[in-house]
């Protein structure tokens, strides 16, 4: 999983931004990952995308009000270089809106690198509704600055295409 995010910032920086630049601690993967948070899109023995899907907000980003809405929060989207531009990562997300439609959100809400418009712009096209950029200077409780481009969109049922082995979401409402 790590040299997978390792290519993905490989690419990142050779589009011209300084997203996932710093050392990601793999601790904190295998966390994730022991949370039961991180999924794969496999094709036969490869991963082709992962995503993360968790009921946790990043520090800082969302209102008191915001989160007491129903909602899941999606991060570290990824697509490997050898399946780019098939759309496997907009049907990774409306798996994610359905699967999060399924555990009784409302929301499935993200957090983007700032200054990484492309990506922005990429979020947009796939229904998200920009919410706000939150800077360092006015993060709630001191939270980051460099993914504080704040996007959601309503989650509802979706025909994504993929097939889910994962077993069925434990309602988060």
């Amino acid at each position: 999983m790590l040299a997978f995010r390792g290519e993905a910032a490989a690419w990142l920086s050779r589009l011209g931004t300084d997203q996932w630049q710093r050392p990601y601690p793999a601790r904190k993967l295998l966390e994730a990952i022991q949370a039961g948070t991180v999924f794969m899109v496999r094709d036969g023995d490869v991963t082709a995308a992962t995503i993360t899907l968790t009921p946790e907000a990043g520090d800082g980003l969302w209102s008191d009000q915001e989160m007491r809405e129903p909602s899941l929060f999606i991060n570290k989207l990824s697509v490997a270089r050898t399946h780019a531009g098939q759309n496997i990562g907009g049907r990774l997300l409306d798996w994610a809106g359905d699967r999060a439609f399924r555990s009784g959100v409302k929301w499935l809400r993200l957090d983007a690198w700032t200054t990484n418009e492309g990506l922005q712009a990429y979020y947009l096209r796939q229904g998200f509704e920009y919410v706000r950029t939150v800077t360092e200077g006015d993060a709630v409780n001191g939270g980051p600055s460099v993914s504080g481009w704040l996007a959601q969109r309503a989650t509802y049922p979706a025909n994504h295409g993929l097939v889910d082995e994962t077993p069925a979401p434990r309602s988060v409402s």
